[in-house]
């Protein structure tokens, strides 16, 4: 039987690739088969995701990038170009996060996110479309987050960059499915990385087990995500298998939305 999920010399870049759900997503690439990419600001976690890609014996590499701006995502997607006949898959995974209301969210807030959440996805896209339409396809795969589809306190700025991340994802499915291109994202509820734990420790000092458990007990499953399930997610839907798959969104999130109704 054909081994399915193969990706084998498929050319992969994943934006945020050094830490949390990103690293696990350049991780379960790289053991199917796939040349991965890692596009990051924090060069040290994309060193480190990639040197454990290597031992294990996958593909990999690191590139120093902002994804903000459009000039360094054109030229770092001209670069693999380069190294690589075509890109077949890109999944825009960077992203920062900001907690607050419309009142407490300063306007240098807004823009931060904004430049990162929202540009970053287009920056990205914007570059690899030509080339997948020229290659006659390609497989886009964006990181929204439950926030665009409900309500979540306290995360004004954060809900709008992802909202954005959702329509431009329906908006390229449906511009480029003639091209063979495929574009989905996945939404997220609350997933345990080191994002989560630095936000415990800044904001709930000495209380980080309790807040954390309280946190993991919104989502109706009782705990939070684990990055190697959104990995999973991600893995299926870019794959050959989910070939009948565009202009979705795959909510991962424990029963958050449909049980908490």
């Amino acid at each position: 039987m054909d081994a399915i999920f193969d990706y084998t010399d498929k050319t992969t870049i994943v934006t945020g690739g050094g830490s949390g759900i990103g690293q696990s997503i350049s991780e379960v690439f790289a053991s199917h088969g796939a040349n991965v990419y890692i596009l990051e600001l924090n060069e040290v976690g994309a060193r480190e995701t990639v040197e454990k890609i290597r031992s294990m014996g996958g593909k990999a590499s690191a590139v120093r990038c902002n994804v903000s701006s459009y000039a360094e995502t054109a030229n770092v997607v001209q670069s693999i170009l380069r190294e690589s006949p075509r890109i077949d898959v890109l999944i825009n995974n960077a992203g920062i996060a900001h907690i607050g209301t419309l009142e407490s969210t300063s306007e240098s807030d807004f823009e931060r996110i904004f430049q990162v959440n929202v540009k970053g996805a287009y920056n990205m896209m914007k570059q690899v479309i030509g080339p997948m339409k020229e290659q006659g396809g390609g497989v886009i795969l964006n990181m929204a987050s439950i926030a665009a589809s409900v309500g979540i306190p306290d995360r004004f700025a954060y809900s709008m960059s992802k909202g954005a991340v959702l329509t431009m994802t329906l908006s390229v499915a449906r511009d480029y499915v003639r091209h063979n291109i495929r574009c989905n994202c996945v939404s997220p509820a609350r997933v345990h990385t080191p994002f989560v734990d630095g936000f415990l420790k800044a904001n709930y000092p000495g209380q980080e087990q309790v807040m954390f458990e309280k946190l993991s007990k919104t989502q109706p499953i009782g705990r939070m995500g684990k990055p190697q399930e959104v990995a999973a997610l991600a893995l299926y839907l870019c794959s050959d298998e989910a070939s009948f798959i565009t202009g979705s969104d795959y909510v991962i999130d424990g029963g958050f939305i449909k049980l908490n109704t």
